[in-house]
């Protein structure tokens, strides 16, 4: 008679894959949802499996690198996971270039893709503005949340207190005159930001440019796109035109990261 163990790794569920690997990804799922290190207690009282079967699939993802146990007993999510999650968010920023260049299109002015890593954002993807006069920002960089418009849409679905720690982690130093430099304050623009479905970098992070931004719904890491350009251009009138080209660009980049096996009909 087959072990427990062969017979779970070969078993298929419903959706046609093998069932220890859906319960494998979820568990790493539910270590990343509680901030990456849980004891088998708590996994077993989150996933509803038995203690048995979570320590058989801890014990090959520890052994794997995908996991790793610490001195306490606890697990912690391993340093195989980072390498993998890197050329995931490059090639995410890849999968979004389309939908950006359809940004650029209709708006005329610069799109970009931007990802909360850890406490900082990282653009991940970027199409310029056709404009002689335009805004570029450099893929890979790094900044502070607190003074963009994609740092405010990523932001302002997380709980306020989680909000507040991380602004006490950063600091909230000025980039121009008109930055949010108070948690008060940048709590109350995220208020804004999720009564009005888009959020705002009016001349906060560089003195002459405005950015409008919205989260990427049900993304599967922290994502918001946004488009930035002069001032002058970005004007309230462009606002009322450029945001609901936004919000559906983001709508439409959502279903196609969620879609399984249709990247090529869905552009990406």
């Amino acid at each position: 008679m087959p072990s427990s163990s062969a017979t779970d790794s070969a078993r298929s569920t419903p959706s046609g894959g093998v069932q220890s690997l859906e319960r494998a990804f979820d568990l790493l799922e539910r270590m990343a949802d509680a901030g990456g290190e849980v004891g088998l207690s708590e996994l077993s009282a989150s996933s509803g499996l038995p203690l048995p079967t979570i320590h058989r699939l801890m014990r090959t993802l520890v052994a794997c690198g995908y996991v790793r146990q610490q001195p306490n007993r606890r697990y912690a999510l391993g340093p195989r996971l980072i390498r993998l999650g890197e050329s995931a968010s490059r090639l995410l920023g890849t999968w979004a270039r389309p939908y950006l260049a359809r940004l650029v299109e209709e708006t005329g002015e610069t799109a970009n893709m931007a990802l909360l890593d850890g406490d900082e954002i990282v653009y991940v993807a970027q199409v310029p503005s056709k404009h002689s006069m335009r805004m570029f920002t450099e893929v890979g960089r790094r900044v502070l949340p607190h003074s963009t418009g994609v740092g405010k849409a990523l932001l302002a679905g997380f709980p306020p207190e989680e909000v507040r720690a991380l602004l006490a982690r950063t600091g909230m130093p000025a980039a121009t005159d008109k930055t949010i430099t108070t948690a008060d304050g940048f709590l109350a623009a995220l208020e804004d930001v999720r009564r009005a479905g888009y959020a705002i970098d009016d001349n906060e992070q560089e003195i002459g440019v405005r950015c409008l931004a919205v989260s990427v719904p049900d993304s599967p890491t922290a994502a918001a796109i946004s488009i930035s350009g002069p001032a002058g251009r970005v004007t309230e009138d462009a606002t009322e035109r450029i945001v609901p080209v936004l919000q559906q660009t983001a709508l439409e980049l959502s279903q196609a990261l969620a879609s399984s096996g249709s990247s090529g009909s869905s552009g990406i």
